[in-house]
């Protein structure tokens, strides 16, 4: 049994390299989007940021798949994949749960 990850072919570098692209620029859309949609109280924008996340779990499957992640490696993208699901969750809990005491007019520049 080979546990090795084969290397990327060439004719599969371009589709690595845009995949790669797509899963930080999803990933920077959907994380920014969710904030923005639970700060302006907005369903549409949430929408817009679900969205996002799509097509990083998109970018995702055709990155693992250009890259040969077989085996132990489908694992770690899918839980890779859950946890970016419910990271921006839990740090925009975090952050209300810690601002919530702090008066409504009250800025700290």
């Amino acid at each position: 049994m080979n546990n090795m990850i084969e290397p990327v072919a060439l004719q599969d570098f371009f589709i690595t390299f845009f995949s790669a692209a797509m899963v930080i620029l999803s990933g920077a859309g959907y994380a920014a989007l969710y904030a923005w949609a639970r700060l302006s109280r907005r369903r549409g924008v949430m929408v817009w940021a679900y969205g996002c996340y799509v097509l990083l779990a998109a970018a995702v499957v055709v990155l693992a798949d250009a890259a040969h992640l077989n085996g132990f490696w489908r694992i770690v993208v899918a839980l890779m994949l859950v946890g970016y699901l419910l990271a921006p969750h839990g740090i925009w809990r975090l952050c209300a749960d810690t601002h919530a005491d702090e008066p409504e007019d009250e800025h700290h520049y």
